[in-house]
Formats: structure tokens, sequence, C-alpha cells
């Protein structure tokens, strides 16, 4: 696609992008090759949710890091498979659809008309053919069959559960999505109240999970955060019977610290703990009552995070299992019925939560740990005023207790994690339904594959009832269903799924996008999983990418799956902030439009702008001053090619200087795509602009042999402007298939390097020397600068700190 060269050499970004976005769907450039036999590498980005309100600046910072490295890979012999969808099932459409009466499938579509527009003309080099949305009845018939799997498997149940009911959304929110109480979307009040729900057992992996995170490139906070978010223990499970009107009854707690258990003064149960209610007196159930309804007003984040502790008593004790003492039975919200067992024993003289209740509340503290500093003592210390295990250290005193315990039958030894099973169900419209159906005699059963998928039906009304019946349950029609074996008339499951259903697995069809007889056939996901580079936001370390891992090792469990881990490497880019250093908002006021920022200045220049913002991982705030800095040099580089096109093309001999820098330039731009060092390859790009500027006065400015690797090194950050210099100095394939430049590494390296030297810190002057040259000579050499002798005045330093090639610092301590 060359150029005629007489042509206006003024860079008109609008039809240069227009052109090669053409150029490159026209001939199908990024589609990737199922029969290839290059080796493979899959780069993806986690897919956005198609809002009305458009791609904001932070997609473009998520997308582009791995269009780079996409573009990087191809060049380098790799059969890269880049793709994109959209998450597409939600609460946001169906607020606008309750508020509009538009419906969700429509509002839905348009977004991603408008998405797919705008990742288009930023340039993304995506095969667009996998493109995939999980509101298609084709996509989705493969997620109810999932989840049609983990029911058969046991991994999916219904139980009544303490959920966060969110009145005036009228729908569960899981923990997620409340924030201080109240909903993510809307600030709206948020309840805790049982509810019956579907649930999938993903504590059952709970050991793999973490056993998973040692095979896998991710970062080291994403990795730690998700192991505490498990949260392993090992401890004991101890059983309290109860006394009085409830006896029969017992209280089973479990504690990492069965050698504090003499130190056991009182008990505490969760607000929401099925035998509160069995356990308490008539004379006090009122007050329990009260205290249930208020603690059902708090969140499980408020409840955790909060520093006044506050409890009723329940009239009831419970036996010490070792003394036989009586001890109160109390409720406080402090306790969770979602993490161990829902009760506590309280060991207040060693535990800060419980020293701080038993103070309030006047209750024994009784220390069996010796220390010598104030109550509460969490550490380790000899056990004391514990009877047999007195004088013993913790290890011991452990085992030693579990082992009383096991033989008088009132305790094991268990594992428990804080993980807890994931809470599956919406009463809301715009979601997967269930593949699920209840009839008179068979029961709750999953549909057949044969039957899917269950198509989500148009409705009237998108709002839930008040008392939390979904949307569905109102479509009589909809809801019945005819068994063809039994002629039985049963009613389907009328909740929906979660967002996160589709996403938890959407990165395994993207291998295999039309299948119509599989999810995605093995010799498919043989081919391209895992997933090679994985970039989206750390806020989904506890969520999305604990709930794909968990679905992908259920699948590699039923052969479904041909890895057990999704994403080999895992990356979070920073947050683009306003330019006021918040989140970027439209309430906030600091939101940039990306098409007028686009319109204004191109695409090349807003990719090459964020990726020289800062590193990848790291927040940036938005300053629209900056990109005259990358424009700028974008401008240099257009001007020095479209000169050495307007004329005869020059293939010269560069000067030495410029062919060096141009060597060290192939090799770290190639070292830093390989790192994700995106800012770091820009500046070698630019240190290469201004040496082809200063070298020999710019005699090689017009040179092929520097002009077209670089375009070649630009073509990832700046694929149009690469492409059209590509073009203009002659070539007539495409700048994004060709094979990247090849470097000398003997022209890499420095024969001589300038090094500052410093005494004792401080800049005294330069010298030049050989890059290896050993501290001897180094040393020699610095002597000799007029600056360092002034600094020394004939003293001697104390120490030489020398990095070859790099730095001398002579430390003078003397006065």
């Amino acid at each position: 696609m060359t150029r005629d060269m007489t042509q206006d050499m003024t860079y008109d970004h609008k039809s240069i992008e227009a052109r090669w976005q053409k150029a490159w769907r026209e001939q199908d450039a990024f589609r990737a090759d199922d029969a290839s036999d290059k080796p493979k590498y899959y780069a993806l980005d986690m897919f956005p949710y198609p809002s009305g309100s458009g791609l904001h600046v932070g997609h473009m910072a998520s997308y582009s890091p791995t269009d780079a490295v996409a573009r990087y890979k191809r060049a380098k012999g790799f059969n890269v498979l880049h793709p994109i969808g959209y998450d597409a099932f939600g609460l946001p459409a169906e607020q606008y659809a309750i508020q509009t009466g538009t419906p969700p499938a429509k509002t839905t579509e348009d977004a991603i008309v408008n998405f797919r527009r705008q990742l288009a003309s930023f340039g993304f080099s995506f095969d667009w053919s996998r493109e995939v949305s999980t509101a298609d009845p084709a996509f989705y018939k493969w997620t109810q069959f999932i989840f049609a799997k983990l029911f058969e498997r046991g991994l999916a149940y219904q139980k009544e559960a303490p959920v966060n009911w969110c009145p005036e959304l009228r729908t569960v929110l899981a923990n997620e999505e409340v924030v201080d109480g109240k909903s993510e979307r809307g600030g709206h009040p948020v309840l805790r109240v049982p509810m019956k729900q579907w649930m999938l057992r993903i504590t059952a992996y709970a050991e793999r999970l973490i056993e998973g995170l040692d095979s896998v490139d991710w970062p080291q906070r994403t990795k730690d955060a998700q192991r505490k978010w498990i949260g392993k223990s090992e401890g004991a499970v101890v059983t309290f019977p109860i006394e009085g009107p409830a006896n029969g009854l017992a209280l089973e707690i479990f504690t990492t610290r069965p050698d504090t258990l003499f130190g056991a003064t009182f008990m505490v149960v969760s607000p929401e703990h099925p035998l509160l209610g069995a356990m308490t007196p008539p004379e006090r159930r009122p007050a329990v009552d009260a205290y249930r309804v208020e603690a059902s007003r708090k969140s499980e984040v408020e409840r955790k995070a909060s520093t006044e502790k506050s409890g009723v008593f329940t009239g009831a004790h419970a036996t010490h299992p070792l003394t036989g003492r009586p001890i109160p039975v109390w409720t406080a919200d402090y306790v969770l019925m979602d993490y161990g067992t829902g009760a506590i024993m309280g060991v207040p003289a060693h535990d800060a939560r419980d020293f701080e209740f038993a103070n309030k509340f006047g209750l024994p503290i009784v220390r069996v740990l010796q220390s010598e500093g104030p109550l509460p003592f969490e550490g380790d210390g000899l056990v004391c005023n514990s009877q047999f295990l007195d004088g013993l250290e913790r290890a011991d005193a452990i085992q030693r207790m579990t082992q009383e315990l096991e033989s008088r039958g009132s305790g094991a030894r268990r594992i428990e994690y804080k993980l807890r099973d994931w809470l599956f169900s919406r009463q809301r419209y715009w979601g997967e339904p269930f593949p699920m159906a209840t009839f008179p005699r068979t029961g709750l059963v999953a549909l057949p594959l044969a039957d899917l998928p269950v198509v989500l039906p148009d409705v009237a009304n998108y709002q839930p009832s008040e008392k939390g019946e979904a949307p569905l349950a109102r479509n009589k029609q909809w809801v019945e269903i005819r068994d063809p074996a039994t002629g039985e008339v049963g009613a389907r499951e009328t909740d929906t799924m979660p967002g996160s259903a589709g996403s938890s697995w959407y990165f395994l069809r993207f291998t295999d996008p039309a299948n119509a007889r599989e999810l995605a056939s093995l010799p498919r996901q043989n081919k391209w999983m895992p997933v090679d580079l994985y970039v989206g936001g750390p806020e989904h370390t506890v969520g999305h990418l604990l709930y794909a891992r968990f679905w992908q090792k259920v699948l590699f469990d039923l052969g479904l799956a041909t890895t057990d881990e999704p994403f080999q490497k895992l990356a979070h880019q920073g947050m683009i902030l306003g330019s006021d250093g918040e989140k970027m908002s439209k309430s906030g006021g600091n939101a940039v439009n990306l098409d007028e920022v686009r319109d204004r200045y191109g695409a090349d220049v807003l990719r090459c702008f964020l990726f020289f913002l800062g590193p990848m991982d790291r927040d940036k705030p938005w300053n629209e001053s900056g990109i005259d800095g990358i424009q700028r040099f974008l401008d240099r580089v257009w001007r020095a090619a479209t000169d050495a096109a307007s004329g005869t093309p020059d293939d010269s001999e560069l000067p030495q200087a410029l062919e060096k820098q141009l060597h060290k330039t192939i090799k770290k731009v190639g070292d830093d795509l390989d790192s994700l060092s995106f800012n770091t390859a820009i500046s070698a790009m630019m240190i290469l602009v201004n040496e082809a500027h200063r070298s020999d006065g710019g005699a090689g400015l017009r040179s092929r042999r520097w002009l077209l690797p670089l375009a070649q090194l630009l073509a990832p950050f700046a694929p149009h402007m690469a492409e059209e210099i590509w073009s203009r100095l002659g070539k007539k394939d495409l700048v994004a298939l060709a094979p990247w430049p090849e470097y000398d590494s003997n022209l890499t390296v420095d024969a001589v390097v300038t090094i500052g030297v410093q005494v004792n810190g401080k800049s005294r002057g330069t010298i030049q020397i050989a890059v290896d040259a050993p501290e001897a000579v180094a040393l020699a050499a610095g002597r000799g600068v007029a600056g360092v002798r002034n600094a020394l005045q004939g003293r001697e330093p104390d120490r030489v700190i020398y990095r070859p090639g790099r730095i001398l610092n002579l430390i003078v301590t003397g006065s």
C-alpha cells in the first residue's frame, strides 16, 4: 500500500488511521491461526462491561499494554491469539431498563456497537472473528451447561444463607458489591437477611486454589491477597454442651489456639447462628431478637471493621469441656456466621477483640500464657494456669491439648478456611437463567444439554418484588415447564446467575468461539491455553480471578479443560486518575472524553502518552499538557521519515554513533516489551531520534537503515504512523506482520562509557573509562578530575563504591 511521495508531508492522523485500519481489516491481519505450527502466544484483557457511557481512558490503559505485546510477539514469530468480547450481563443495564423501560438487550447491544467502534478506532490488533458476548444465547448455553455440571458434581446447591439484601435495588449483592454498608451502585442501605440462595462449593477447592498459586507468574501481592482471602488455618474443633432448657444441644467452635482453652471464660455466637433461638430462654428473647435486627442492618465489612464492641447475653450457658464450669453464651456481631462455625470461645487475656468485649461487659479475664507485658498478650509464651499444659511451649501444648480433646470425644484436629462458598443467586432479570427445574416427583433437576440454552424471555417489568421475588417469576408461561419423558409439569428456577458467571470461563470460549457442540474443543484448548498474558485491575483479586481459577479446576477435573490454571502470567495496570488526582468519574467532573482526545491528537499520540506516563502498574494522574512532549517526539519521527521518502532513498552506511545507538535501541525496546516496561521503551526510541539529529550533524537522518527499523520498533506503540512510514519508505507489506529487527550484540555494549565521579555522594565530575574497567583503574582516573582533587585535599578515601559502567563514589569520613 505505497503512496505518492509528492503528497503533503503533514501528518493527517484521521485519514492515515482510517486507511490502515481498513488495510488491517481487509487483509485480516490479526487473525489467529488454529492450524499454524508457530509457537503460540495468548494475550488477553479482562473484557469490558459495555456501558452506555462508552470507553474511558482507564480502558485504554488496560488494553494498550496487551496490544503492544501482541504486536511484538507477532513480529517475533509467534502465532498470536488476541481476542475481545463483552461481559454483557449485570445490574447497570437492568437499572437503566427500570428507569427508562428500554430492554437491557437493546441498551447492551447499542453499547457493544459503540465499544466496537471505539476499540477499532485506536488500532487494537484484536482477532475480531472471535468476538463474544456473555449475553448471547450461543455463549450462555455453555455457561448453563457448566452450572449443570457443577450441580451434578455436588458443587452447586441451594440453602438459606445470610445475604446482603438491598431493598432499594431489590436484589442480593455480593460482599464486593457492598461498600460501608451501602450498595456500590447507588449507595443504598444494605441489610443482612436469610434467604434461600444458590451456592457454589468453592470451599471444596480451597487447598488446590492455594497450591496452584505456586505455579503461576502473578504479582506477589495478588497471590498473597488470594492466600489471605482463602485463609487456611490449622487448629482444632471443640464441642461445648449447652446447659439448661437447650440440654442436648452443643456449640462447636474452631480455634487455631487450643492451647489457650483453659483461658476461655465466655462464648459468643453470631446473631445468625441457627442454635441462637433454641438456646435463648423466653425472658431473654426480646433483647436477643432486637439485637439480631440491629445486626442485620450492618454489612459484613462494617461488622469486621467496627472498633466498638456490642452484644447481648443470651441467658444460656455452655459447659467447659475440660473444667466442667458453666460459661455464659453471648451473641455479638463481631462473630460472623460465614467463618468457622459461627461461634467462638472468648479467651480475653490473649485475643484483642475478646479483651475489648470482656472489658465492656465485665467478663472474667484469665491469663494462660506467660508474658511480662500487659494484656491482651497475643504472642507465644509458656503455658500457665492450665493444669497438664503448664510449662509447655505453643506447639507442644497444641498437640497435647488436641490429643486430650480427642481422647475425651470433645474435639479433633481440623483445617479450616476463611473462604466461604460462593453466593450465586441474583433476584434480577438481566443475567443467565439457571438451567434448573423442579418437578413434583423427581424434584430439582438440571436440564440436559439438548434443552439448552434456556433463553432469557422478554418481561414487561424488570423490577424484583419487594420481598425479593425475581422478575422472571411473573412470566408464568415461561416458568411452567413440561418433562417430555414423564409429562410432569414443573417450574423453572426464576433467579438468574451473577455477572461473574460468564466471565469465569470466557477465556476458554475464545479458543473455539464458533463451536456449537462443545464449550471449547480439547484440541483448540491444547493449542492456546493457558493464557500467556492476562491484564486487568487488582480489584478483581478475590472476585473474578478467584472464581475463574475455581471453574477452570472443576472443568479440568471433568475432562472439559486441558489446563488446571487459566492464566499463566498476570499483570495489573495502574489506574488513570483525573487531573485532580482523584478517580475519574462523570459525577466527579474529571472524566476525559476519549473520542475528543483521539480526534484532537490521534490514536497513536494517545497510546504513546498512556505508555509514557509511568510504569504500567502505577496509578497515574491525567495531565493533558504532557501530551505535547509525545506529540513533538512523533512529529520528529514523521518529519525524518517524510524527508527521507521525498527524495532518493538513502541506504548508505550510518555514522558509527547512530549505528551503535540503533542496535542498543532494538535490544532495549525488545527487552522492555518482554518486561512490560513500556515507558522506558519509548524513552529509548526518543534517545535514538536525538542521536540521529546529533550524530555527525544529522548525516544519517535521511537513511532508511535506521528509519525502517525504527518504524518496526514504533509499531507496537504507534501502529498507524509506523505503517505509513513503512509504506512511504517503499515497503509493500504490512509492518505489523514484518519480522522484528535483529541487533548485533557487539554493538550494544559501549567499549568506553562516561560515568560520574562523586565524593561523599556529591558529583565532582566525570571520567571516560572502559565499561568493564577494574576499580583500581577507575580510582586512578577519578583522582585526576580537578573537582575530585579539590574535594579530597590530599586525603585518601576511607571507602570506595564502584559500579562498573555506572558510578564511582569516594567516601571520606575524616574532617
